[in-house]
């Protein structure tokens, strides 16, 4: 099974290319739900949060309060730095399940990694698909998606690497300012091209 890495910015668009590549008949493995369920209730990286963040960064029914926690870590880069230190290992771990699972297999899987540079994980994929638009772009999606402030919108993007970055460093790119149409087509030329 050839195994791509799938990364972009907050508001770039990767969540659409991952589910047009999921159309087209690729496995897709999400390392936002990766990161979901190793923070449930009764999981050791849940645990070490509270050990690190306090009690209050849970809910009364003592699931994770993301909010509250997204909070603190996009404000505070030390703070992210720990929580990564405590989740990171734990996703990775799933993530190379999920790949030994599906070996010998025949098709595409693509791994959907936010911060697949961030954190290094480009070791995990043969090839990087990165989800680019400009600036002002991933600010207006994210600020109208979500209805948070500019400023916390600006934020946001300044705790990931600038898109530009990843861009330059990219095997293949998916430039998504255009259209759902014009990304779907993209994405199609690619599918054939990695599975042909």
């Amino acid at each position: 099974m050839r195994v791509l890495g799938l990364t972009g910015g907050i508001g770039s668009g990767k969540s659409l290319v991952a589910s047009l590549f999921a159309r087209l008949g690729a496995e897709v493995v999400d390392a936002d739900q990766l990161a979901r369920e190793v923070v449930e209730p009764g999981q050791p990286a849940l645990a070490q949060i509270v050990e690190s963040f306090g009690a209050d960064i849970l809910l009364p029914e003592g699931r994770l309060d993301r909010a509250r926690l997204g909070q603190l870590v996009f404000a505070d880069p030390s703070a992210r730095a720990r929580l990564n230190a405590i989740t990171h290992p734990a996703i990775l771990e799933r993530m190379r399940q999920e790949i030994a699972a599906r070996a010998g297999r025949d098709g595409l899987l693509v791994l959907d990694i936010p911060l697949l540079y961030e954190s290094g994980r480009q070791n995990l994929v043969e090839k990087v698909v990165v989800v680019w638009v400009d600036r002002a772009t991933q600010l207006e999606r994210l600020t109208g998606r979500t209805g948070i402030t500019a400023q916390a919108a600006q934020q946001r993007i300044d705790s990931q690497m600038p898109l530009d970055e990843k861009r330059a460093r990219a095997d293949y790119l998916i430039d998504n300012r255009g259209t759902t149409e014009e990304t779907e087509r993209q994405v199609r030329a690619l599918y054939r091209a990695v599975t042909g």
